[in-house]
């Protein structure tokens, strides 16, 4: 039996990419493809939703999935902690409600924030540094927002506390992210690339992780996209369908929130 699925955003790049994968597997079926600034109701008759709207519009598409019963993945920016936090409530008071929410869909991008979760306690210097292209409209990326909590979490089980950061009053030194400067490149030419900086005496670790094409966000669309009827609870990023929770587990990382 095929699962139907609405793609909210489905006129952009991603929403183009997401609806294409449908097209072309086995088990999905397109039922709306609805634009950014669509009729949420074109929803209904799905069996699950995809969000890749834009930031503004994302919170109304997972509210009015959730409203009609239906189980949403969003791969959408802006779903900060605090957000997460709300959502995971919300998500909680019904046992049969399922959100995924990815920040990246690349397992490359998925890997490189864990390694620099396992790096952050080592280090008191910490910068983020993420660049997309000119179109993208947020910053910092979901990605960073993700990796800058993820490195938060690992300091603050470890009791490493906040990383240095000084000069927070100056605008050019970066956004602060969980205590974290990040900085943000938006330019022509660039798909998706973020570098995360560790300093200490004597010593500079980079963990750089670029996205070259967009067909290396496919595996990780079909992987969430098969997870999602299953799905309960809030789950963030794809760390948990890949196994990667359980080994954090086993190795003392942060997990992520929710359930698959």
């Amino acid at each position: 039996m095929t699962i139907r699925v609405a793609v909210v955003g489905a006129t952009g790049r991603m929403g183009r990419l997401v609806s294409r994968l449908i097209d072309e597997s086995g088990d999905f079926e397109l039922a709306a493809g609805i634009s950014s600034k669509g009729e949420l109701s074109e929803m209904l008759g799905a069996d699950v939703v995809v969000d890749v709207s834009v930031p503004a519009a994302s919170q109304k598409v997972v509210d009015f999935a959730l409203e009609h019963g239906l189980k949403v993945l969003v791969g959408t920016s802006g779903w900060t902690g605090e957000r997460l936090g709300a959502l995971a409530a919300r998500v909680g008071e019904d046992p049969a409600a399922g959100v995924i929410i990815v920040p990246n869909f690349s397992l490359g991008s998925v890997l490189a924030a864990r390694f620099a979760a396992m790096a952050a306690r080592y280090f008191d210097s910490i910068e983020v540094v993420e660049a997309h292209g000119a179109t993208k409209i947020d910053s910092p990326s979901g990605t960073a927002i993700r990796t800058a909590e993820l490195m938060a979490a690992e300091r603050e089980g470890s009791g490493r506390g906040l990383v240095a950061a000084p000069h927070t009053d100056q605008r050019a030194r970066g956004q602060q992210v969980a205590g974290i400067p990040v900085h943000s490149i938006r330019m022509q030419g660039i798909v998706a690339k973020q570098e995360v900086h560790f300093g200490a005496d004597g010593e500079v670790l980079t963990l750089s992780h670029e996205t070259l094409s967009p067909s290396a966000y496919e595996a990780g669309i079909l992987l969430a996209l098969r997870a999602l009827p299953a799905t309960r609870g809030l789950t963030v990023g794809l760390d948990g369908l890949l196994g990667l929770d359980e080994a954090a587990d086993q190795g003392g990382a942060p997990a992520s929130r929710g359930s698959r």
